[in-house]
């Protein structure tokens, strides 16, 4: 298993006192072009689910969905908070929308958890 690495929350418990719980690793992966293309398939996913989602909700969501593509964008042309701004606002959407919705929740956490949360 040398070589092996793993990327994601460790918990170590040792002895029953001085527990200090979780421990988050969230950093990004050490190669920067599989982390990016990670990213840049989660992104066009939510894309894609956001396309959908758009067609079934009243017309100012979906003018709200159309103003926040833009911004859901990878690589040096991204602009982290209007980034945020914009994952934050599909996520409101796609939680009113109730069950339809929940696809696109889930890609908006999956795409924040790669950012490192942003």
């Amino acid at each position: 298993m040398s070589g092996d690495h793993f990327h994601g929350d460790v918990v170590n418990m040792i002895g029953g006192s001085g527990n200090k719980g979780i421990v988050h690793h969230h950093a990004p992966v050490a190669d920067g072009a599989r982390a990016t293309d990670e990213l840049t398939r989660a992104v066009q996913e939510l894309i894609t689910l956001l396309r959908e989602l758009r067609d079934g909700v009243a017309p100012m969501d979906a003018e709200s969905i159309d103003e926040a593509l833009p911004a859901l964008t990878v690589g040096p042309g991204a602009v982290p908070r209007e980034r945020h701004r914009a994952l934050m606002a599909v996520a409101g959407i796609a939680t009113t929308v109730g069950a339809v919705g929940v696809p696109v929740v889930e890609a908006v956490q999956r795409v924040l958890g790669l950012l490192g949360g942003q």
